[in-house]
């Protein structure tokens, strides 16, 4: 299933609830989650969203990629899958 997004180039102060709150209007959000640093718990600036429907994940990438999120230009796509 593609409903697993990425999302780049966020800036520092997002955290995960901002990150649900972002793509919320999209649909039904599985998780919302901010990568952080392991030795400093500081955000890596990326992360991955996970909707319960295609739909819903294909619509958000539709609407925001390359949207602005306190002044920066996230991008968003379908995560690819660990290999």
């Amino acid at each position: 299933m593609n409903n697993k997004l990425f999302v780049g180039n966020l800036p520092w102060s997002i955290d995960d609830q901002a990150l649900n709150n972002i793509f919320s209007k999209y649909g039904k959000i599985l998780s919302a989650r901010i990568v952080k640093d392991r030795m400093t718990n500081r955000s890596r600036g990326f992360g991955f969203v996970e909707f319960d429907n295609e739909d819903a994940a294909n619509a958000a990438v539709n609407d925001l990629n390359e949207s602005q999120v306190e002044g920066r230009a996230i991008t968003v796509s379908i995560a690819r899958p660990k290999v």
